[in-house]
């Protein structure tokens, strides 16, 4: 029985090892992998259980111990193993859990700095097409062409750009922007600007 014990102890520790391994490459896996790790959990303690059963089973025969003595033994290693795969697996989730929030943790200021990033480009872009687009509207208006706003790009103007863009509108077109405006950002500078605007029609 004590050679039963040391092979029992040195299958624990085998356990153990692997356990920890699992735990390392399952972080990555996500939730997926830690319901194959607990069924493999309690597979490995069911089979551990059918072989105790077997063993006791042999030594009630040969009349080593009793049915009693046997079926209180098998019990308890059951018990001990069921145990030991719950803590096993506390200790997966919680390295699980510290793993999800390392791996925030470092993607978080990269999204971020990607998302400043993507910004800035977008404002640059911006910038460089107003001249255009300015021109573009003053030429349409000219020639009596109408468009869906009397400004094009409204929307992704900052202030002081739809201020600019507001020069040579007729009062029709202004009223249409203070419209715009009052349903979009409601911005007091560029809504006193139309109104500026509107007293020298």
């Amino acid at each position: 029985m004590a050679a039963s014990g040391a092979r029992k102890s040195t299958k624990k520790s085998g356990k153990s090892s692997g356990a920890k391994r699992s735990t390392r490459s399952a972080a990555g896996r996500g939730d997926k992998s830690v319901e194959a790790f607990r069924d493999a959990l309690e597979r490995s303690v069911t089979l551990s259980r059918d072989r105790l059963q077997e063993v006791v089973d042999d030594a009630v025969k040969r009349g080593r111990m009793t049915r009693g003595d046997a079926n209180e033994l098998v019990s308890n290693l059951v018990s001990r193993g069921r145990q030991y795969s719950d803590e096993l697996m506390k200790d997966l989730e919680k390295l699980l859990d510290q793993a999800r929030k390392e791996v925030d943790a470092r993607v978080t200021p990269a999204r971020k700095r990607a998302e400043q990033a993507a910004t800035r480009a977008a404002r640059r872009a911006r910038t460089a097409a107003e001249p255009a687009l300015a021109e573009a509207d003053r030429l349409r208006r000219r020639a009596g062409v109408a468009g869906s706003t009397p400004i094009a790009g409204y929307d992704s103007l900052n202030a002081q750009q739809a201020k600019a863009r507001l020069k040579g509108l007729s009062a029709a077109d202004l009223r249409r922007v203070r419209t715009q405006e009052k349903r979009g950002k409601g911005r007091k500078g560029v809504l006193d600007e139309i109104e500026k605007q509107l007293t020298k029609k």
